[in-house]
């Protein structure tokens, strides 16, 4: 997988994001041109993009990358100021962590 591949997700919120485009070259220069003329943030991760290249256009992401891509689109929704659909910050409990991660 070369520089010049882009996909776009599609995200609604009521499952999970699949694949709206993908494409090489001037393809790929479109989907970037179309995100930004409509101020979608862009994130450029060229494993992932070899990762998400093998899936079909319509088609889910795989439950593997479930963390990854709710994380990008989290700070998606943080750069835009948005909150995702159906989230309340209320039902976030401030003594929960994030990760499981162990005490230092």
């Amino acid at each position: 997988m070369n520089d010049d591949t882009a996909i776009a997700l599609q995200y609604d919120g009521a499952k999970a994001p699949t694949v709206l485009a993908t494409g090489q070259a001037e393809l790929a220069e479109e989907i970037i041109a179309i995100a930004r003329e409509h101020q979608i943030p862009i994130y450029e991760n060229p494993d992932l993009v070899a990762l998400l290249s093998s899936l079909q256009i319509g088609q889910e992401i795989p439950p593997e990358l479930y963390q990854v891509i709710a994380e990008i689109i989290a700070f998606a929704f943080y750069l835009q100021g948005r909150l995702p659909p159906g989230f309340s910050p209320e039902s976030v409990s401030e003594h929960r962590p994030m990760y499981d991660t162990p005490p230092l």
